[in-house]
């Protein structure tokens, strides 16, 4: 059995809205009744779940009310079970053993039913939850554990369906804020208004630039200060440790989190006895902020981050993590670094912390990492320029400089779950490092700069071009989008175009031409023969896959090769054939 004083392991809570415990105790159909352990709007559960083990540790996946009848307590313990530790053997010390696991396993509350089994609660029981601080709620004979479960759901698909409003009501009002005249504060406004707090823009040197809601104390001021340092992104050589002044100072209870637009983290409710030690788990849902990524190289002391690891994200490339979260007092603190990867940082104090706010702030960050990146950089007056003059008849390669130097990726996207929107398009693009992103009714493409190596973006298929010049781009966005399709039909995150060949490193570029155009000769003003050809033979052959890939049926996959080879006169079983006509296709 487990040592009270040893410190409890950290309980994943399952994906669930939170659900107040005295929310549940209103409901005068159920007639609960809570006889131990803490009690108020900080007590929360995420699900139920009967057991009637004595060891429910494994069964448990952290937040649940756990309902039993009792019939696991043995008899030697008693129907009252005395006090706990006292008297005689067995008693006190198997609901110690009991409630320890139930605190170990991340429970958020107790349910006892009397009757059948049990006329009352046993005492022991009760003095137990009470000394591990973990609520105890009798369940009355009238009352079946299924019908408590179904009021939990009930209550779990209400604050759902409020958060989901609160969100999209803000969504919608930051969305707004940013097409103001004075984008960067209207977003800050909106978003300390949704919140009920402080928002705050930090500068790549620290400083804070802009500010929006009540303002804080200077103690919550310099504790914000401090932790948007922990996000802000290092570039020359590794992030530095705190000081000893800030370690001395330093919050406690720093969590890293990777930025992902799900919910934001609920705060826990305590877990273990004072009066033993217990350090109260901390539980962190997932449906409002993504799990810790584990990193050896992170040093904690005390649940302070002294040296953030590491994540993907927005801010892709960037050195520690996309946002973290700190509390002081009653303050709950929050900072995300935005994605253009210049320094920017938003900072949040709140009084209070709700189901949505790490959505919310997302968003804000995302929008907020557009903004930023064009007063920042000035790539916005750049882009304007080369369109003027892509418009005004200037070539590609005189337009290129304007963006930067060097070759170009050219990367297409297709989210796996609806149609790309502009907010969606503008985040998948400062993930991958650039702002020039054209979303379509389907794709969404973005030109990266050749340096900077696309990786898989969660929700999303890439297809990834080889490097290429300006002269060369309609033929990279052609790699782009087979390499896409390769992808979906694959079922790959994503792929990249392959480079250039041994053999296409032999043939001179215009013999190589020379050779496509005689040989394909007979299907010019074919291209869609000619396109299942390529993609069939890109699928070894396959009749389904390039069906799928194609977006037609399998019989016209199969009609279409039938007449190319009737209009060609070859074998295309033959493979010196079909390599011959894949060289031609890669350079006509």
């Amino acid at each position: 059995m487990p040592d009270p004083s040893a410190p409890a392991a950290p309980a994943v809570v399952p994906p669930t809205p939170p659900v107040p415990l005295a929310a549940l105790l209103a409901r005068e159909d159920l007639a609960l009744r809570q006889i131990a352990g803490p009690s108020g709007p900080g007590v929360v559960i995420h699900g139920a779940h009967t057991s009637e083990m004595s060891d429910p540790y494994p069964y448990l996946l952290g937040g649940e009310l756990l309902l039993t009848a009792g019939v696991h307590i043995p008899e030697a313990a008693g129907s009252d079970g005395g006090a706990p530790g006292g008297g005689k053997p067995g008693r006190g010390d198997y609901f110690d053993d009991y409630v320890a696991r139930i605190v170990a396993a991340g429970g958020a509350a107790l349910g006892f039913g009397v009757a059948p089994v049990h006329d009352t609660v046993p005492r022991a029981l009760a003095a137990a939850c009470e000394a591990y601080r973990l609520p105890l709620v009798e369940v009355p004979p009238q009352t079946t554990f299924s019908g408590v479960a179904r009021a939990v759901w009930q209550l779990m698909a209400q604050a759902r369906l409020a958060e989901l409003r609160r969100v999209t009501e803000a969504q919608q009002g930051l969305a707004s804020a940013a097409s103001r005249p004075d984008p960067v504060h209207a977003v800050l406004r909106q978003l300390a208004r949704r919140l009920g707090g402080r928002a705050s823009l930090y500068g790549p040197d620290g400083t804070e630039i802009a500010s929006a809601g009540r303002a804080p104390g200077d103690d919550v001021r310099t504790a914000l200060d401090r932790l948007t340092r922990v996000v802000r992104p290092v570039t020359d050589g590794p992030r530095p440790a705190p000081d000893q002044a800030d370690r001395d100072q330093a919050p406690r209870s720093r969590t890293p989190e990777p930025s992902h637009p799900h919910p934001a983290p609920t705060d826990p409710a305590p877990t273990g006895p004072a009066a033993a030690g217990r350090a109260p788990a901390t539980r962190t849902d997932p449906s409002d902020a993504p799990a810790q990524a584990a990193d050896p190289g992170r040093a904690c002391s005390g649940g302070r981050t002294l040296a953030p690891a590491a994540s993907s994200g927005p801010a892709a490339g960037r050195s520690g993590p996309a946002s973290a979260t700190d509390a002081l007092g009653g303050t709950h603190l929050a900072a995300y670094a935005l994605g253009n990867g210049q320094g920017f940082v938003l900072g949040v104090a709140v009084p209070r912390r709700e189901a949505g706010d790490h959505t919310i702030a997302s968003v804000a960050a995302v929008l907020l990492s557009l903004l930023t990146g064009e007063q920042q950089s000035g790539t916005g007056a750049a882009r304007s320029s080369a369109l003027v003059r892509l418009l005004l008849g200037a070539a590609p390669d005189d337009v290129a400089p304007l963006l930067g130097d060097g070759r170009w990726l050219v990367v297409h996207a297709r989210p796996q779950s609806q149609a790309p929107d502009p907010v969606a398009g503008s985040a998948l693009g400062a993930a991958l490092g650039s702002a020039l992103v054209d979303v379509d009714r389907e794709v969404v493409r973005v030109l990266v700069p050749a340096g900077r190596e696309p990786a898989p973006q969660p929700g999303w298929t890439l297809g990834v071009s080889a490097p290429a010049a300006p002269h060369a781009w309609p033929s990279a966005d052609a790699q782009a989008a087979r390499a896409l399709a390769r992808a979906r039909v694959t079922r790959t995150a994503l792929v990249r175009h392959g480079g250039r060949t041994g053999l296409d490193g032999l043939v001179p570029a215009g013999e190589a031409e020379g050779f496509a155009r005689e040989l394909l000769a007979p299907l010019a003003g074919r291209p869609a023969l000619a396109d299942t050809l390529r993609t069939w033979l890109s699928l070894h052959g396959s009749w389904d896959r390039t069906a799928v890939t194609l977006g037609v049926h399998r019989n016209t996959v199969r009609q279409r090769i039938g007449r190319c080879a009737a209009l060609l006169g070859t074998d295309l079983d033959d493979p010196d054939a079909r390599m011959e006509l894949w060289f031609a296709l890669r350079h006509r």
